[in-house]
C-alpha cells in the first residue's frame, strides 16, 4: 500500500463471503488506524475477502477529529445535508468509500471514545448482533441509527447488511490498540475469514439510545464529569446550556458527555 487513500484487498484460497474493515473514520482514534495498519501486513485469511481502509486519510494525517465536518455524518441522504456538507472533503470521502461498503456483506469500524477511562462497548441495531456477541466488549449499544443517523454502521443497516462499530476505549488509552486488534481477530473468525475461536468477552448487557442532547447555544457546561453509562438519576442536573439547567428525563444510564463551545454540538447521549 503506498498510501492512506487506497485499500487493501486480502483474498483467502477458499470461498467465503466479502467483510470490510475500516479505521480512522475519525482521524485522532489511531488505535483504529493503527490495528487496521498492523492487519494490512498480518492477516492470513483462508476463506472470503476482506477488504481494509482508512476512513479519512486527510484527518489521520493531521491527527485531528475531521478536517471540514464529520465524516461519521456524511452517510445521510444527500437531501439530509446542508450545502456547506455536500462540498466538505469528508463528504467527497464518504462517496469514496461507498462501493466498498456496496462489496460487502459485513463492516466493522474501529473507533475510541473521548472519555477517560471509557469501557469499550459495541454499536450496532438487532440484526448484527450475533457477530457482535463474539466481540470483546461486555456492552452493546442499539439505537444510534435514530438518534444519532449518518455513520459508516448506518449506511450498511441501510443496505439491509451487517453494521458493526467497536468503541475500544478511551483515544488516549494505550490498551485501546490491543482492543482494536482483538476486535479484528474476533471479527474475521465471526466471519469465517480465519480459523479460530472468537476473543469474546464476558455475557453482554444491551442498552438502547434514546436520546441525544445538542447545545442550544454557545456555552455548555457539564455539572461534573461523567464516565461512559454512568447511571444518572431522574432530574440530576447533567450541565447548563447557557442559563438552562439540563436534567435526566429518567433514570438511565449517560455516554459521550463534553463541554462544548457551539450551537448545534452533540453534547450527550442517553440510553436504558
Amino acid at each position: 500500500m503506498n498510501t492512506l487513500d487506497d485499500a487493501v484487498v486480502i483474498t483467502g484460497p477458499q470461498p467465503g463471503p466479502t467483510s470490510l474493515i475500516i479505521g480512522g473514520v475519525h482521524g485522532d482514534e489511531t488505535c483504529g488506524s493503527q490495528a487496521v495498519l498492523a492487519a494490512m501486513h498480518d492477516v492470513q485469511v483462508q476463506k472470503g475477502r476482506v477488504l481494509l481502509l482508512f476512513g479519512n486519510p486527510r484527518a489521520i494525517r493531521k491527527n485531528c477529529r475531521f478536517t471540514e465536518t464529520n465524516l461519521n455524518r456524511m452517510f445521510r441522504p444527500d437531501s439530509e445535508l446542508s450545502q456547506a456538507e455536500r462540498a466538505s472533503y469528508e463528504y467527497g470521502r464518504a462517496q469514496q468509500l461507498k462501493p466498498y461498503f456496496a462489496e460487502a456483506s459485513a463492516l466493522l469500524d474501529i473507533h475510541a471514545s473521548f472519555t477517560p477511562g471509557s469501557l469499550p462497548f459495541i454499536i450496532c441495531e438487532p440484526q448484527s448482533y450475533a457477530v457482535a456477541s463474539q466481540l470483546p466488549a461486555s456492552i452493546v449499544v442499539s439505537g444510534f441509527d435514530r438518534v444519532q443517523p449518518g455513520g459508516t454502521d448506518y449506511y450498511m443497516n441501510r443496505l439491509g447488511k451487517i453494521g458493526i462499530c467497536l468503541e475500544s476505549g478511551y483515544l488516549g488509552d494505550p490498551a485501546s490498540r490491543k482492543i482494536a486488534q482483538d476486535g479484528i481477530t474476533s471479527f474475521l473468525r465471526a466471519r469465517g475469514h480465519i480459523d479460530g475461536m472468537p476473543i469474546s468477552g464476558s455475557k453482554q448487557t444491551r442498552l438502547s439510545v434514546f436520546l441525544q442532547y445538542r447545545t442550544q447555544t454557545s456555552s455548555f457546561k457539564l455539572a461534573r464529569a461523567f464516565n461512559d453509562f454512568a447511571v444518572v438519576r431522574q432530574g440530576e442536573q447533567i450541565g447548563h446550556d447557557g442559563p438552562r439547567s439540563i436534567v435526566a428525563p429518567k433514570t438511565c444510564r449517560i455516554i459521550f458527555a463534553r463541554d462544548h463551545s457551539a450551537i448545534g454540538e452533540e453534547a450527550f447521549l442517553l440510553a436504558e
